[in-house]
């Protein structure tokens, strides 16, 4: 993504900053800077909500339409994938309005950075959570456009998925706005940058994929080709190869549908793992019961030896007296 260095010139907040929008009056006290990119500028800030995220920009169309976005992610309820919005102003600087919208300031850990931290069998939970969200944001007839990792926070202690940039997000039949190569399928060859469910999709099997491989690769020759490749490669990308090849070559209709899969998948997967650990814990017990058993056949054998032992003692004291009796 492209920096904005004119903006930046012109507005550099610095932490401690204090800001009041023109219109609603609403003071906003910088702490830090959580980003930058090519349509504006995103602080931390102290507010009347609490703490938020304040995007600056000097791009009213562009903001215009993320705000859109927020406003449309916030009619959908119980699936909030990006930030909530709550309101939109403008900043005085030096005679000149600038545009700025403040949204929810999500806490969390980096998508990756978690899994790294919990392990992959957190991948298709948040997963799962992702085509839950995509799912209702598509029947508002948007795609998200630019998803990937980056742009995925999971939020502590609840540990759910959430987006902290919405920039990307395009109405459905429109050229997606922003994308990362490795996540597009058009850079992949299998499809093109238009916006609809399946780009999505192909997107969620990219993280996947990505889950496996932090570091990426580029593509070389057939795309498909290579992707199945590299998913054989990896054990772990196993369980997940018919949904991600389903996801690749534009097979799902829905996010519903690639979720349903997805679900049959873990729970395969889970009982699979119940069947292995009921099979060691019976392998364990069986091996108890037969250790206890040659236990018991060697105590068994020691009182015998015991009890011969003592008996012969026994005849012998006899016989000692039966002799000695004769002598009498």
């Amino acid at each position: 993504m492209m920096t904005n260095h004119t903006l930046r010139k012109q507005c550099n907040l610095l932490p401690g900053s204090l800001i009041t929008g023109k219109w609603n009056k609403n003071p906003y006290q910088i702490k830090e800077e959580l980003g930058y990119g090519a349509n504006g500028i995103v602080y931390l800030a102290e507010s009347n909500y609490g703490q938020v995220a304040l995007k600056l920009s000097d791009d009213y169309s562009s903001i215009s339409s993320e705000m859109n976005i927020l406003k449309s992610f916030s009619k959908v309820q119980g699936h909030s994938l990006g930030p909530s919005f709550f309101e939109a102003d403008d900043l005085l600087k030096n005679g000149r309005p600038l545009p700025f919208y403040v949204m929810e300031y999500i806490r969390g850990e980096g998508y990756l950075a978690f899994i790294e931290k919990k392990g992959e069998s957190w991948i298709g939970v948040l997963m799962l959570q992702l085509l839950s969200s995509l799912g209702e944001l598509h029947k508002q007839g948007w795609a998200f456009g630019d998803l990937k990792p980056d742009n995925l926070i999971v939020t502590l202690p609840a540990y759910k998925i959430r987006c902290i940039d919405v920039g990307g997000t395009t109405l459905f039949g429109r050229s997606i706005k922003e994308f990362t190569e490795f996540f597009d399928r058009g850079y992949w060859g299998m499809g093109s940058r238009k916006a609809d469910p399946q780009y999505d999709l192909f997107a969620v099997a990219m993280i996947i994929i990505n889950s496996f491989y932090p570091k990426r690769f580029s593509k070389k020759g057939d795309g498909y080709t290579q992707l199945n490749e590299l998913i054989k490669q990896k054990r772990g990308l196993h369980p997940y190869s018919k949904v991600l090849n389903g996801a690749m070559r534009g097979q799902y209709h829905s996010a519903d549908e690639m979720r349903n899969d997805l679900l049959n998948v873990l729970n395969k997967e889970h009982e699979h793992k119940k069947t292995q650990t009921n099979s060691t814990s019976q392998g364990k017990k069986n091996n108890k019961g037969t250790s206890q058993t040659r236990t018991m056949r060697k105590r068994k054998k020691r009182r015998g030896v015991l009890e011969t032992l003592i008996l012969a003692i026994f005849v012998s004291i006899l016989y000692v007296l039966y002799v000695y009796n004769q002598f009498l």
